[in-house]
């Protein structure tokens, strides 16, 4: 990192813990509480209570990973018998892009708010929304086509918003909420129902890229045994950005227009799935069906232009975990149907091939004292692979976390993923200070290497440093 790199982070940092100590001494305005989850990142000081159903898993990266983090713990209640409390977070961030040429990629100031109470005895309801104001793109707008930085600079997005009913061993979710089905740590495989912010990648925490999907719910408890029933009407997909942004997933040669392709909202468009879990012996277990529009859009390369399609797909799949005296296993896998694929192939109808897949993932969990270690293996099987697709038949990866803590205050970590088909790897080196149990900050890189083919080489050209602060109210 050269020295002028070095000076503007340094300057970010000021800039960040400055907002902060004005923050601090204005408690009447901005008196915040609790940590999140961990994006393949370290749980906090204090965690939100989940709301009820919905278990976030704990880190991440995307179709072979995905991140996470958790929310704000409750706030004192505010009026009479619907028991009114607000939540939610404040957050600064800045990040610059070191290759050349070198940017500014996020100035961002983010706040997030959240109203949780009750409709008279029976009823739970929770409002959330998130508003973003980025400068980077403003600052940077040299770099940044102008279709990006619409895109990026401002935000609003509606977060969980539902209410709550039961009546006996049922209970029924109606409005925007998340829907966690995954097990393993950090890894998006059996995740399928999650939309997600990808336009930062696989990097920002789970809970910030995690879009909620509108969906009614039906949950019943029988014994050691959990069945689910959902339904998403309208669905909500991935958010890739817009071409020249700085992870925008797809080559566009020459800065060709990308039209997105709207599914028409009619019966057969929606999603739906089934899922039953079962505790035995210590084992947890499940198996799952989902049929949707698949969250993830593919590219087509029609005579008229390219366009963004999110097909239908079937999935069936199953997670396990098991907890031991030293450390914690966990497995899950998805057979996937209806997906298709980009290829060199010419003669391809739309420059795609469909084949089906199996991606699997089995890891370790382990915490001794101050430290955790986690490792996991994964992969993806293409069953109808043909030349001039860019990956192989069998994919093959792994992911090594190691986190340390010092004292109350202070951690230390490395999250390294890599595949074992290729050169291809992402580096994220951080250090957290938990300032207090309301205050976080942090500090670290996101380092791409590898083949220009690769699932993170060819993001080479943006390794970042960045630094954050958050406050939890």
């Amino acid at each position: 990192m050269d020295r002028i790199t070095f000076s503007r982070l340094l300057m970010a940092s000021s800039l960040v813990c400055t907002s902060a100590m004005a923050a601090e001494e204005l408690d009447d305005l901005f008196d915040l509480d609790a940590p999140l989850e961990g994006a393949v990142e370290t749980a906090p000081a204090r965690v939100e209570p989940a709301d009820d159903t919905a278990a976030d898993t704990d880190p991440a990266l995307d179709d072979a990973f995905n991140l996470d983090a958790a929310g704000a713990e409750s706030a004192p209640e505010m009026g009479g018998a619907g028991g009114l409390r607000l939540s939610g977070f404040g957050e600064l961030a800045a990040a610059y892009t070191t290759p050349d040429p070198d940017h500014w990629s996020k100035l961002r100031a983010r706040f997030e708010l959240a109203a949780n109470g009750k409709i008279g005895t029976g009823v739970k309801y929770k409002v959330s929304g998130r508003a973003d104001l980025d400068g980077a793109f403003d600052l940077e707008s040299d770099f940044y086509p102008s279709a990006v930085r619409n895109d990026q600079r401002r935000d609003f997005m509606w977060r969980e918003t539902y209410l709550d009913f039961g009546s006996g061993d049922l209970e029924f979710r109606l409005g925007r909420q998340h829907v966690v089905w995954g097990e393993v740590v950090g890894l998006f495989v059996a995740d399928v129902v999650s939309a997600r912010d990808m336009r930062e990648f696989l990097l920002p925490e789970f809970e910030s890229m995690r879009i909620p999907q509108w969906a009614a719910r039906a949950e019943y408890f029988a014994g050691e045994t959990h069945f689910e029933a959902l339904w998403i009407p309208y669905p909500s997909h991935d958010d890739i950005g817009k071409p020249g942004a700085d992870f925008y997933p797809f080559p566009i040669p020459g800065g060709a227009p990308v039209h997105t392709v709207e599914r028409d909202t009619e019966l057969s468009n929606t999603n739906w799935g089934l899922r039953v879990s079962h505790l035995v012996a210590g084992w947890d277990l499940s198996a799952f069906y989902y049929q949707s529009l698949d969250a993830s859009p593919t590219l087509y390369r029609l005579p008229t232009g390219l366009e963004l399609r999110n097909d239908r797909i079937n999935q069936i799949g199953g997670t396990f975990s098991k907890d031991y005296d030293t450390f914690v296993l966990k497995g899950e896998a998805v057979h996937t149907r209806g997906r298709s694929f980009l290829t060199a192939d010419p003669l391809a109808p739309f420059g795609l091939k469909e084949s089906s897949t199996l991606d699997y993932v089995i890891g370790a969990d382990l915490n001794h004292d101050d430290w955790r270690f986690n490792t996991q293996y994964y992969g993806r099987y293409t069953f109808d692979h043909a030349d001039g697709m860019v990956a192989d038949k069998d994919e093959h990866g792994l992911t090594f976390l190691v986190n340390r803590k010092f004292g109350g205050s202070f951690e230390a970590e490395v999250l390294y993923v890599t595949s074992l088909n290729r050169t291809d790897y992402m580096l994220r080196p951080k250090l957290v200070w938990n300032i207090t149990q309301e205050l976080r900050g942090q500090l670290g890189a996101d380092i791409f290497g590898g083949a220009d083919d690769g699932l993170f080489g060819r993001f080479d050209d943006s390794d970042r440093v960045y630094v954050e602060l958050r406050r939890w109210f």
